[in-house]
């Protein structure tokens, strides 16, 4: 008769042993293999795995700790208080496309929350054989629905008692052999008979370690018996060490279905492995191939598994892509990487990406594709009668293995170009289709399940890296305008002045910057040039330089000295904005006299070339901060500007390299000045600001100003 209630209540029990003995009850009765138990931390905002039976350690220390909000049945169970039942691989791939990348093996999953009330314990996790479980019946539904009311109870009930259960930060594997009987003369009759067949068996445990083997299996190991036991063959054997050998080991285990490979020992002997899920760990039959080289011990090749190839080294591929995707900036960025990385692994000759915007199909990014092709394509209604509109309406994925079987369901269909096999996969984000990728093959091609749960779990961590991307393109572009909408459109033209300016914002990654510069015509022969930096690479930095120049403008034009138009601005950037500082440096300009007088709240030093000599650093006292000290002084020093002098205001961006001292920079600055001060002004600031364009990676923005000065007639 089955317990309903809890025995955790008795007095001297453990609560983690109660918790425990359910977990096993739920695996064994619900015919699962692999069963984890995860608790919430105390501040309820990550899932830590307590308990875990049937994985092997590695992957339950890599799925140890899961935030509530992740993408993950676990998580989705708790944080939804739902049950997530999933069928098969396709289907994890369809809602989870980052789990079953990290875990591309067949297998059904369902995961339970454990609340009571208002509380939130945790989750149940439960693995079964994907082709031995198809639907989640009303048996095993009873199963986890009792275990988890059962676990409720016995977690509030230690609470109530002021014992409440803590979650380990590292999951505790449970023994399957708990309780287990051991009969020795049973195993000894299995060992003799092992031992009397030719082939090699040897068995591992969960975590892949050499339990067991039969001298055959040792002498085709070609090993000691004593060395191999409690190893994991592919750390011990160096021949082994491939991605294959444990990628097949862990199908095995968590799959629940027989696998296989090949491999080649030093002497060129190679040897096939087939390896049996069994309930505590994998049996593992060895045999001599018939690709060894000597014909005396050829015996019959070990079938691979249908539909099963060797998928190490392409699932170590796809995870390198799942890591650069999470790092990727723009649209293009997305694109790119998934052609370079997916093409060559499935052995793809073509790919488009499409995306609806307006009730139409955009490609917004192609490999190998011809223009006239895509030009044929871009912008089809999303109602139209194709594979890739009905993929990217119904959010179901399309394989076509030749052209066909592509035409019997599209007769309207024209071949545009050579390809013969097509997978028209949905891009879905936040639950709702968003776009449609392709990937064509130049031959006849059989999807395999494997590959289709691969391309099924890329194309959700596509369309997410999209979203993403696309959210930061609109951002940048928005930042952009923002940023050009704050810089003066087009300089004042003033007799008695030639001027120049550039401005370069970062590269991608990188916010919207808060370098300014300004040129303003004060009349009668006089105009105010004016370089900043606001602090921050963010909206709010660059809508501060917006009021900053405004507040400049005023302030000048009501006729103030440059070290005054500071001292005022900088008691307006406290109020507005008092944690954050910016760099500022006014120059007022007499036309007439040939006369700069110019005041600084600690930007750099301008650059001065006068006609016929070197360009030099102008030294001139510099204050603080505008936004530090509301009582600050600014001092105003005066300068005089032969008639052909060229003045050079710049920030930091263009100046500052890593490893490179600032005051060397500057003196670098200035002889490239001088070398280009004869030039057009426009080549000049061409010139100087050449080498920073072509950094592919700036982390700064950069503003520069370059006037040049002329004789005016007397009045």
């Amino acid at each position: 008769m089955r317990r309903d209630t809890v025995a955790a209540t008795t007095p001297g029990r453990d609560v983690a042993d109660d918790l425990h003995t359910l977990l096993i009850e739920a695996i064994n009765d619900s015919g699962a293999h692999i069963g984890s138990l995860y608790l919430l931390d105390e501040e309820g905002r990550v899932l830590l795995m307590d308990a875990s039976l049937g994985f092997p350690t590695m992957i339950a220390r890599a799925w140890a700790r899961i935030r509530l909000n992740g993408p993950v049945p676990a998580a989705v169970a708790v944080r939804e208080r739902r049950l997530v039942w999933l069928a098969n691989q396709e289907e994890l791939a369809r809602t989870f496309p980052g789990a079953a990348l990290a875990l591309p093996y067949h297998f059904s999953v369902a995961a339970a929350p454990i609340h009571s009330g208002p509380t939130d314990w945790g989750a149940l996790l439960l693995l079964w054989p994907s082709e031995k479980t198809s639907e989640l019946t009303q048996h095993k539904l009873d199963i986890i629905q009792r275990t988890c009311r059962q676990m409720s109870l016995v977690l509030g009930e230690a609470a109530r008692e002021g014992k409440p259960m803590t979650p380990r930060h590292r999951p505790r594997i449970l023994s399957p052999y708990r309780g287990a009987q051991e009969d020795l003369d049973a195993g000894m009759a299995a060992l003799d008979c092992l031992n009397g067949l030719p082939e090699g068996y040897f068995a591992m445990d969960i975590d892949g370690r050499i339990t067991f083997l039969t001298p055959p299996a040792a002498d085709l190991l070609d090993g000691e018996a004593s060395e191999l036991l409690g190893k994991r063959p592919w750390e011990w054997l160096p021949w082994l060490n491939k991605p294959v050998c444990e990628d097949r080991y862990r199908a095995a285990v968590i799959s629940h279905e027989t696998t296989s490979f090949m491999a080649e020992r030093p002497d060129g002997q190679w040897l096939a492995f087939q390896l049996y899920p069994a309930p505590f760990g994998v049996s593992v039959r060895v045999t001599p191939s018939t690709m060894a080289r000597d014909p005396d011990h050829l015996m019959p090749d070990v079938p691979m598994s249908a539909g099963r190839p060797a998928t190490g080294p392409a699932l170590y591929d796809m995870l390198h892509l799942t890591t650069a995707l999470s790092q990727a900036a723009t649209v293009q960025d997305v694109v790119d990487l998934v052609a370079d990385h997916v093409m060559p692994v499935f052995n793809v000759q073509a790919m488009a990406v499409l995306r609806a915007e307006g009730g139409r199909m955009r490609i917004i990014g192609s490999r190998n594709y011809a223009q006239e092709t895509i030009d044929d394509f871009d912008g089809r209604p999303v109602t139209s009668p194709t594979p890739s509109a009905h993929a990217l309406q119904s959010g179901v994925p399309m394989f076509f293995a030749t052209w066909h079987e592509l035409e019997q369901v599209y007769p309207e269909t024209i071949r545009y170009d050579n390809m013969s096999a097509w997978a028209f996969m949905p891009l879905i984000a936040s639950g709702r289709p968003v776009g449609a990728w392709v990937l064509a093959f130049d031959h006849p091609h059989h999807f395999t399940l494997d590959e289709r749960a691969h391309l099924t779990g890329l194309a959700g961590l596509l369309a997410q890296a999209l979203e993403r991307a696309r959210l930061y393109d609109a951002k940048h572009q928005l930042a952009q305008c923002l940023q050009s909408s704050l810089l003066p459109r087009r300089l004042p033209e003033l007799p008695g002045l030639d001027v120049a300016a550039r401005y370069l914002p970062a590269t991608h990654g990188m916010d919207i910057g808060g370098d300014f510069y300004d040129l303003i015509d004060l009349g009668d022969s006089m105009a105010a040039a004016v370089i900043g930096d606001v602090q921050g690479h963010d909206t709010t930095a660059a809508a501060l330089m917006g009021q900053v120049r405004s507040a400049i403008h005023a302030y000048a034009r009501a006729g103030a000295t440059p070290g005054d138009v500071l001292r005022h601005t900088n008691r307006l950037l406290i109020d507005l904005s008092p944690n954050r500082f910016t760099s500022c440096l006014y120059v007022s300009l007499d036309l007439r006299r040939g006369v700069a007088c110019m005041a600084s709240a600690g930007h750099l030093p301008p650059l001065l070339h006068p006609p016929g000599a070197p360009a030099r650093i102008v030294e001139s006292p510099s204050g603080l901060l505008l936004g530090i000290d509301p009582d600050a002084e600014y001092l105003t020093t005066e300068h005089t500007l032969a008639p052909g002098s060229v003045l050079a205001l710049y920030t930091d961006g263009l100046i500052e390299t890593p490893g490179i001292d600032l005051g060397d920079a500057i003196v670098e600055l200035a002889a490239e000045l001088g070398r280009h001060a004869d030039q057009p002004m426009q080549s000049m600031a061409e010139a100087l600001i050449a080498p920073s364009a072509a950094v592919h990676h700036r982390t700064d923005d950069i503003a520069m100003l370059l006037l040049r000065t002329s004789l005016l007639p007397e009045d």
